[in-house]
């Protein structure tokens, strides 16, 4: 990059930052803001508070104090994030997935050993799920929580008065407990439509999707979803129907109920054999066409959740969609969907397979935008550290996006 094309990035990058740190009450803040970013943005390896200053030619106690424990609100910058995305990338599906970042020590917010999909086990580490505004060509995080085990929930921890000191310690607010990972998963769906986005389809693997709590809000608040099911999932085909013995006209009148029993999704996809295949094509990879053999079938999901939402009535019937590529003895991924029944199977895979651009975004965000090099102890400074990862995101693509992008290319 030239210097006169690196002082045009930095001019749109101050007017970017003076859009999306437009809530900030003070000129200082939304400058220390724009510093920060570009701290983020900047070459060298570590993005933490001491190199990044250094690099910046900033005091750190400045960059410290903007993060730690200046008043602003990291939910106003997402919102404004969310505002500027939205209409930008027009996301096919609002994505849910979380990532995890392994600790040494045991003083940083919400840190336990618990699953770490960044060393592929479990491991001592943070976990922190986000949702995405996705298409195949451009995605983009927009709100973000923080997992707290159970053990930094005095409600819930087997030692309490550890738990109020640890939390006390890492700045926790008193109303922020232990909650499921699939209901901060909803609560973040619920702030963006509160923020005015509508969500065209949310999308998630099975450690969500697996849930039937999960399923069910996003039924409840008619939200179509493509999320990923485990093999075992209890369903019923379509065609099952709830009846009820003769009545004999003395006790109690027999109530109407599926007399099958339920089967697990892979038993069912086996049963119809590799003649439900079809081959679907579903996007342009590095290395040519990406397409594999794929079953969709009209089911009713059977799990205890779904039946006691549903006590007197028909079960919900959606689709199943497997993946079955050709040499696999079985196959080897499933997923749930509500979108309609005339869905083609090419959105079908297409929808399920869009979570790449998750994966994407988290690449980006750790190699090179510093997400995972927050050193801090605070769990209000965790939060506006990835929130501020995200607008370096952003303004990256937006950069993508930009004609002067495509010219170049």
């Amino acid at each position: 990059m030239t210097p006169r094309e690196l002082t045009e990035a930095r001019d749109r990058l101050a007017v970017f930052a003076a859009e999306v740190f437009g809530s900030f009450g003070r000129t200082d803040q939304r400058r220390w803001g724009e510093r920060y970013v570009r701290g983020l943005l900047g070459a060298g390896r570590r993005k933490s508070m001491e190199p990044m200053a250094a690099r910046l030619g900033v005091d750190r106690q400045g960059l410290q104090q903007f993060l730690a424990d200046s008043p602003w609100s990291h939910q106003m910058v997402l919102a404004e994030l969310a505002w500027r995305m939205e209409p930008v990338i027009r996301p096919a599906a609002w994505v849910v997935d979380d990532v995890s970042f392994p600790k040494d020590g045991h003083a940083s917010p919400g840190v336990a050993a618990q699953y770490c999909g960044a060393l592929g086990k479990t491991a001592n580490c943070q976990v922190a799920p986000s949702v995405h505004l996705v298409t195949d060509a451009a995605s983009c995080p927009v709100n973000w929580r923080l997992f707290l085990p159970g053990q930094w929930d005095p409600e819930t921890a087997e030692e309490p008065q550890n738990a109020v000191l640890r939390r006390r310690r890492a700045r926790i607010p008193d109303d922020v407990g232990h909650v499921a990972k699939w209901r901060l998963a909803v609560d973040m769906v619920d702030e963006l439509r509160c923020w005015g986005l509508d969500p065209p389809l949310v999308v998630a693997d099975e450690g969500y999707g697996q849930d039937g709590a999960f399923r069910l809000a996003l039924e409840e608040r008619g939200i179509a979803c493509v999320v990923g099911v485990r093999s075992d999932t209890a369903i019923l085909p379509e065609t099952a129907e709830r009846t009820a013995p003769p009545w004999s006209g003395t006790g109690r009148k027999p109530v109407p109920r599926y007399r099958d029993p339920p089967v697990a999704v892979r038993d069912l996809v086996v049963d119809a054999g590799r003649g439900a295949l079809h081959r679907v094509t579903w996007r342009q990879g590095s290395k040519g066409p990406l397409h594999s053999q794929f079953a969709a079938l009209r089911v009713r999901p059977a799990g205890r959740r779904i039946r006691q939402a549903h006590p007197s009535e028909d079960l919900p019937v959606c689709w199943l969609l497997a993946e079955w590529p050709a040499g696999e003895r079985q196959p080897t991924k499933y997923w749930l969907s509500t979108l309609p029944a005339h869905t083609p199977l090419r959105r079908l895979v297409r929808s399920a397979k869009i979570r790449w651009r998750v994966e994407h975004d988290y690449r980006e965000l750790k190699t090179a935008l510093g997400l995972g090099d927050f050193e801090g102890r605070t769990y209000q400074g965790f939060l506006r550290h990835v929130t501020l990862t995200s607008v370096a995101q952003a303004f990256c693509t937006l950069e993508r996006l930009s004609p002067r992008a495509a010219a170049t290319a």
